[in-house]
């Protein structure tokens, strides 16, 4: 893969009685994938301090860069009124998401000797609109669906390619099967609303590998699924997500040719205490071979700022990636939300989508099923 932008924030300067004024954002490269920066302005300080809603407007925003783009862009601060020396800041939020933070801090002052820093010119990407584009190869469908515990070429594995359990990252959850474990609660339905996989806090543990198993997870995995695999093309959910703290749902594909590479097409890291079900997305790739992986490139990203789409775990939402040779699109609700150039050409893929657990608390606290009332493979040439 290509190396990481770094973005930056430029000091500026603008005239006094100006009503604008333009803050340069700077990428130091070419960047291979997408750049997300939010960007707040903060008073000045000292005797010299410009206030915002005095003198100028207070900024919360959003800066996008995506591959292709010109590497410098500006944000527009309104000024209310500003004299000679007066200056505030602006700021990014956190380190800007799939990109290296350089300068985070960039003061801004009113100057009639200075020159005023120029609105940037370009021309930058519009995000792309979700097309499938491919011929419709896989449909989820109620009377068609299959699955046992290792699955086949017509139907979908209960478990991971490595077996029921994840211990090295931490979860706590078993994978289950009800034809191998009668009596608890089924992990993977249909419900009046569509696929349902259902995690559960374990009325009675399990033992399993030599250990005892208090969570239940649920897994569909298609690595002998052979309808479900392509090498090119989108895949495309509509989902609604869980809420429950602890959950970590996730649609991801891996290579039919072994871990790594993987694709994360949406991933919800509910055992972390910042993540919001609602309004958080994280789109990963994991680049590696034979079972060691090298590099890890993708974002978390916040997309009621980013993008004004949130609600997850309220409703139906859609989660696509479309696999070209030379990038990786991913897709919620249609919006572009993330690209990156390609590593994976000429691999095949395989998807798997679960709800994992990860606490060893109560796990009692909203919903912790995922429902799934869609899911569309498309294959490409």
């Amino acid at each position: 893969m290509p190396a990481k932008a770094t973005l930056s924030l430029g000091n500026a300067s603008f005239r006094p009685g100006s009503s604008v004024a333009h803050v340069p954002v700077t990428l130091d490269r070419p960047t291979p994938n997408t750049v997300i920066a939010r960007i707040i302005t903060v008073n000045g300080s000292g005797i010299y301090r410009a206030l915002s809603g005095y003198n100028y407007q207070t900024v919360d925003t959003v800066v996008i860069f995506r591959p292709g783009d010109p590497l410098v862009q500006t944000v527009a601060v309104p000024i209310i009124g500003a004299t000679e020396g007066q200056q505030f800041q602006v700021k990014l939020r956190e380190a800007p998401w799939g990109g290296l933070q350089g300068q985070s801090t960039a003061t801004i002052t009113a100057s009639s000797t200075a020159m005023a820093t120029a609105r940037a010119t370009g021309t930058f990407r519009a995000p792309r609109s979700f097309a499938a584009t491919g011929t419709l190869q896989f449909e989820l469908r109620k009377d068609t669906h299959r699955r046992s515990p290792d699955g086949g070429w017509d139907r979908w594995a209960t478990s991971l390619a490595h077996g029921r359990t994840q211990v090295a990252n931490g979860e706590t959850g078993l994978y289950l099967d009800s034809s191998i474990f009668p009596g608890i609660e089924g992990p993977v339905y249909w419900g009046a609303n569509g696929l349902v996989l259902h995690t559960q806090k374990l009325k009675t543990p399990i033992s399993y590998d030599g250990q005892s198993w208090y969570y239940g997870s649920s897994v569909l995995d298609g690595r002998n699924f052979l309808a479900t695999q392509i090498g090119y093309g989108q895949y495309e959910w509509e989902a609604k997500m869980p809420s429950r703290r602890g959950s970590w749902p996730a649609f991801w594909l891996v290579s039919t040719s072994g871990w790594p590479p993987e694709i994360d097409i949406y991933e919800g890291f509910g055992y972390q205490s910042y993540w919001d079900f609602d309004r958080h997305v994280a789109h990963t790739l994991h680049i590696g071979a034979n079972s060691t992986r090298y590099d890890q490139r993708g974002v978390t990203i916040q997309t009621q700022q980013a993008y004004g789409l949130s609600g997850y775990s309220q409703g139906f939402h859609r989660f696509a990636v479309d696999i070209q040779r030379d990038y990786i699109t991913w897709f919620v609700d249609g919006v572009e939300t993330y690209q990156s150039v390609n590593p994976f050409r000429g691999f095949r893929f395989y998807p798997i989508m679960d709800v994992a657990v990860k606490t060893n608390g109560a796990y009692d606290d909203g919903s912790g099923d995922m429902v799934i009332k869609s899911f569309k493979i498309y294959s490409a040439p």
